[in-house]
């Protein structure tokens, strides 16, 4: 919802079947870079809708004047190194070549550093690695280059398929400045920001955008994005969903699929991992599964699973998901109202079967699949075997492994110890057609990713795309959109606190603290200094007593690995003695020594802001958004148009009394903060500045 308290316009924003084809004259060519019409191609297609083909270790064939790759070394065309042929019946040649060993190694996906050693591909058979540091976008396109090179040295000559976490948010761990420094890619608002733009659009650009970077340093596919709605503030993992409402987070999560796959999967894609089945946000209190504590799934509330939990996600199905990945937590029958259908409940007396989601046959199987249309693969969780397997701890890690393929995971993140996997193997607790079934998903898609053509990269491009001025505009737009206006008191002379024009700066004497739970006052340093360089108009006050105005930054956090325990979970109430670390009897004193208080909360969860918001004069909810964006906004350079993608609540008694599986919106109590002036903070609300974004009545 918008609204338009005050009149003013708005400036213009500043900122920056299997059968061959008939058989031709083969010629071996030298190893070395080929193309078929683009040599020395990234994985793109060439002229004519050929395939570019880069060779760097094993010969190229030529066929019809078209180029190949001899992975396999024979001298042959196989129909798996056939470029011309569906990529599912290239998999199902490849998959019939393989060693036991080797189709073991290709199930497991661990992760990828600097020290990872060429043994998981040369033993261990390993294919699918995770990338979790951070160097320049050149020197990973050339690592993850070399690492190729050795896939494409062994036996068979198969890819391998760089995955990542999301890499293109603000960076909260960075020093304010510096989010955009070496390694990053175009750096966008976080989800709960994109959620605020309410512009499908706007996130579809970006997943095209991020798409071209990752295929760019050698990245083909994505754990990503969070299908989970927010239905518990004081979860953990808020700031990784696009917010409570499930219409919302559905339109968001397909423009996100369709963004970074494409209208289906090609060298130009990256493949999603739509996270978590069958949604992870019914977290009683807030706690985490990655904790025994935690491990439950409740849902307390009768039909919420359907009508909350699962469109988005059925949203990432629709859109071509390549696959999708169940969450820790075990579902509960205890504390559970009806959910599903009788056809899909476990037994007669038990709704669900009370095992982790992974090893969960009623929900991958029987809803995911059979009910929703999933017809890809599915990616286990971190360390779900051994580690976290929940409601199976006592079975062998083999069993773990064979109760997890029976219930549909094809793929195991987390290790490189292909032993369990091997044991059930050979045991026969798995059948052989049940790992030829989960290997041909993977490499089929590794076909369809156009690796076994091109899987290189070009460093100097792979810099270029990232360092593209273009991109960062687009996504500095998107900063701008996913501000959320809740506040604007009237201040000295009947005008409105915001916008701070261009007359009135020279009146203003500007104080800037930032608090957060650590290292608040290197981060205070760096946001005047940004300040100081990106609005040279404002002067700035060295102390609170030389302030006309105020700037306050609160971010509070919150760590699933340290915050939550078995008897209480994670609070989000601003205290420096509670788990966000926000020191609010200072925020509380600044405010009364400073005229006008400027406050922007970082509302990455939807914090208790009762206590500091009612000294404001104008109050902000950012979502990992550059301060940029948000001084553009006080500035009167850009009207905001953000609105909340969840309600934020009135106090801690009504987090307390929330139902954990259902949005605040329809809690059916008076869940919302309420300001001074009325204004009810509840899903959808936002404030604007001028009178050309005319809306209804505010809410309240």
């Amino acid at each position: 919802m918008r609204s338009s308290p005050h009149a003013r316009k708005a400036g213009t924003a500043r900122r920056l079947g299997l059968a061959l084809v008939a058989v031709l004259p083969l010629a071996i060519v030298p190893h070395g870079t080929a193309a078929a019409g683009n040599a020395g191609g990234h994985g793109g297609s060439g002229k004519g809708g050929k395939p570019s083909v880069e060779s760097r270790v094993k010969d190229l064939l030529t066929r019809g004047g078209d180029r190949f790759r001899d992975l396999n070394d024979n001298g042959r065309l196989d129909p798996y190194e056939n470029w011309r042929l569906p990529s599912k019946l290239r998999a199902h040649d490849l998959v019939g070549r393989m060693t036991t060993e080797e189709k073991a190694g290709t199930m497991l996906i661990s992760t990828f550093d600097d020290t990872t050693s060429r043994t998981v591909l040369d033993e261990d058979h390993l294919r699918y690695f995770i990338v979790r540091d951070d160097p320049e976008p050149k020197d990973l396109a050339r690592r993850n280059n070399e690492f190729q090179e050795l896939a494409e040295a062994s036996r068979l000559g198969i890819p391998v398929v760089m995955t990542s976490n999301p890499r293109n948010h603000v960076n909260p761990s960075r020093t304010i400045g510096h989010a955009e420094a070496g390694g990053q890619l175009s750096t966008w608002p976080g989800e709960l920001g994109l959620a605020a733009t309410r512009d499908p659009r706007i996130v579809r650009d970006f997943a095209q955008t991020a798409a071209r970077e990752w295929r760019a340093v050698g990245i083909q596919k994505g754990y990503m994005y969070m299908a989970d709605i927010a239905t518990e503030p004081r979860w953990t993992r808020t700031d990784g969903t696009f917010g409570e409402n499930p219409r919302l987070a559905a339109d968001m999560i397909s423009a996100v699929v369709k963004g970074f796959q494409g209208k289906e999967l090609g060298p130009h894609s990256v493949a999603q991992t739509t996270k978590h089945a069958p949604g992870g946000g019914p977290r009683v209190e807030g706690k985490d599964p990655h904790h025994p504590w935690g491990q439950t799934n409740e849902y307390p509330t009768a039909g919420s699973l359907a009508k909350y939990h699962l469109p988005p996600l059925q949203a990432a199905i629709d859109a071509g998901t390549t696959s999708v990945m169940p969450y820790y937590a075990r579902p509960e029958n205890d504390g559970s109202a009806p959910q599903l259908p009788k056809k899909l409940r476990y037994t007669e007396k038990q709704q669900f079967e009370e095992v982790g989601f992974a090893f969960n046959k009623p929900i991958l199987q029987d809803l995911v699949r059979d009910g929703m249309g999933f017809d890809g693969y599915i990616n286990s969780d971190t360390g779900v075997i051994g580690d976290r397997a929940w409601g199976v701890e006592h079975l062998t890690e083999a069993e773990q492994y064979a109760k997890a393929i029976h219930a549909g995971t094809n793929l195991f993140s987390g290790g490189t110890d292909v032993a369990p996997l091997l044991e059930a193997i050979e045991t026969r607790l798995v059948t052989k057609k049940q790992i030829d079934r989960s290997v041909t998903y993977l490499l089929t898609e590794m076909f369809d990713l156009g690796l076994f053509e091109d899987p290189y990269t070009d460093p100097d491009r792979a810099q270029r795309i990232a360092d593209d001025p273009a991109s960062q505009a687009r996504a500095d737009e998107a900063h701008r959109k996913s501000v959320v206006l809740l506040r604007n008191d009237e201040g000295r002379g009947g005008r409105p606190v915001l916008p701070v024009t261009d007359a009135q700066a020279d009146d203003v004497r500007l104080y800037v603290e930032v608090f957060q739970e650590r290292n608040s006052e290197t981060q205070t340093t760096a946001l005047r200094k940004l300040i100081h360089e990106y609005d040279p108009a404002l002067t700035l006050a060295d102390s609170p007593a030389d302030a006309t105005h105020a700037y306050l930054h609160v971010a509070p956090s919150l760590a699933w690995s340290e915050d939550d325990t078995e008897d209480d979970g994670p609070s989000i109430e601003l205290r420096k003695d509670s788990d966000t670390g926000i020191d609010s009897e200072r925020i509380l004193a600044l405010q009364e020594q400073i005229d006008t208080v400027v406050l922007n909360v970082n509302m990455v969860n939807p914090w208790l802001i009762h206590e500091i918001e009612p000294g404001a004069d104008a109050v902000l909810a950012t979502f990992h958004t550059t301060h940029e964006a948000a001084l553009d906004v006080i500035r009167g350079r850009f009207d905001p148009s953000g609105e909340l993608p969840f309600g934020i609540p009135a106090d801690l008694a009504a987090v307390e009394r929330n139902a954990s599986d259902v949005p605040s919106y329809d809690e059916g109590y008076d869940y919302a903060y309420r300001n001074a002036a009325g204004d009810r903070y509840s899903y959808g609300f936002g404030l604007s500045l001028g009178p050309d974004r005319p809306g209804p009545p505010r809410r309240g």
